[in-house]
């Protein structure tokens, strides 16, 4: 075995109390969660120059998502292969080539570029968080896998925060004077082209990270499978706590793609003018959220028990998003006192559903791969995977928006929330089938 290759016992003894590794693995997640979190601006960016109809936008935030699902299993292919450390620099170098296909993308106004340019950053991503994920999850004690991930998480929605606003700031330009107006070709061509700076440093930023985490003294950590069974799926499915966990995740990362990526195409088709920088509120709810998590588990609550606050949480706000007063700010006003804008309370119960998403990854995660051994990487592979749900509940978003009004379509987030309070009270205890 290679001197810098450790099984994950070696890895959790070594480093539970270290704060270089999870530094490293924190700064991907910042990494990551900044280039998922700018579709939150990018889609209602693209459906103005673009002239999208709400469809096409979602497809700017789905095709990311599709990519995710496509290249889970090739991701743990490759990781078996060249290990976890390699994994994450592969993923990262692909994920610097796709920054610069926004390039040719924004010269051209070109919809199809840009559908590609998601498409391959999602699939860098994926390798990224194929890797990188069963790193937080071994890095210290089971129970206490949550508290970690919620670290992690921090850093990843914190980029959320910031990632709206740098777009804004130097790409967006004017377009929040476009709330109800549609601009020239001039102005078009000007917010597109605001769009090649940005990319071509991040591009060049991510490229560097790639090499640094080559070169790095973060140990590989040796995948448990067998080199033989390369993808042991028939096996894998007879853990119920994990398939039930894909599901779970799987609508999870519907409904928390929806309140982050889709509130401001939602607020700028309300009228709401600062429409841009809306899912910055999303991501600082989630933000609180993962604060929460790290504070309360598991000293005070479990694991489980925080998953299951926070699905009966999303039903209920998910319902207030639908039957709400998109006209009312009465929420916001309560904290006028403090400066706070004046916000419809449909746009702020969307952010608030960051609150209730904070957790449900990091408290699935553990409670899926519970039991699995050998099968871990594979296991991770389809928890990956199952955030191609990403990529279907916008489109079912965008799908229901045309039956009824954006509002009402909402209602589709329900059903997800529920799914994943069955998951908090049953579903993760089942070890067998039968």
């Amino acid at each position: 075995m290679n001197s810098e290759t450790m099984t994950a016992t070696n890895i959790q003894e070594k480093y539970s109390n270290s704060f270089i590794p999870l530094a490293m693995i924190a700064g991907l997640f910042f990494i990551f969660g900044f280039v998922t979190w700018l579709n939150g601006s990018l889609m209602p960016y693209l459906e103005l120059i673009l002239k999208l109809n709400p469809i096409q936008a979602y497809l700017i935030v789905s095709s990311f998502y599709f990519s995710v699902c496509i290249f889970s299993i090739p991701s743990s292919w490759l990781i078996n292969s060249i290990g976890y450390k390699n994994g994450m620099a592969v993923g990262l170098g692909v994920m610097s080539v796709a920054a610069l296909f926004y390039i040719p993308a924004a010269k051209a106004q070109s919809f199809a570029l840009f559908l590609l340019a998601q498409f391959i950053m999602g699939a860098g991503q994926t390798l990224v968080q194929t890797a990188v994920n069963p790193y937080v999850v071994k890095m210290g004690p089971e129970e206490s896998a949550a508290r970690r991930i919620s670290i992690m998480g921090i850093l990843n929605k914190s980029a959320g925060i910031v990632a709206p606003i740098v777009f804004t700031a130097l790409i967006l330009g004017g377009m929040n004077a476009h709330t109800s107006t549609t601009p020239t070709p001039e102005e078009i061509d000007q917010l597109a082209n605001n769009l090649i700076m940005p990319y071509i440093y991040m591009a060049i930023i991510i490229g560097v990270v790639a090499i640094l985490v080559r070169f790095s003294s973060l140990p590989d950590l040796e995948s448990e499978e067998s080199k033989e069974d390369k993808l042991p799926l028939r096996e894998v499915f007879q853990f119920p706590n994990l398939v039930l966990g894909v599901i779970a995740l799987f609508v999870y990362v519907g409904v928390e793609v929806i309140a982050g990526d889709t509130i401001g195409s939602y607020g700028r088709s309300i009228g709401f003018s600062n429409f841009g920088i809306l899912t910055s509120i999303t991501m600082s709810c989630m933000v609180v959220g993962y604060i929460l998590g790290i504070l309360l588990i598991p000293r005070i609550i479990s694991q489980q028990n925080m998953l299951l606050v926070s699905a009966v949480l999303g039903v209920i706000i998910s319902l207030s998003i639908v039957f709400g007063n998109h006209e009312s700010t009465s929420i916001s006003s309560l904290f006028a006192f403090a400066g706070a804008p004046a916000i419809p309370n449909t746009i702020l119960c969307i952010a608030l559903l960051g609150l209730a998403n904070a957790i449900v990854w990091p408290a699935i995660w553990p409670l899926a791969l519970s039991g699995l051994g050998k099968y871990t990487a594979t296991g991770s592979a389809l928890l990956i995977m199952a955030i191609a749900g990403g990529a279907v509940f916008p489109l079912i978003l965008g799908g229901v928006s045309h039956l009824v009004d954006r509002q009402t379509a909402y209602i589709v987030m329900t059903p997800c929330y529920l799914f994943i309070l069955y998951y908090a009270a049953k579903g993760y205890k089942l070890r067998s089938w039968k």
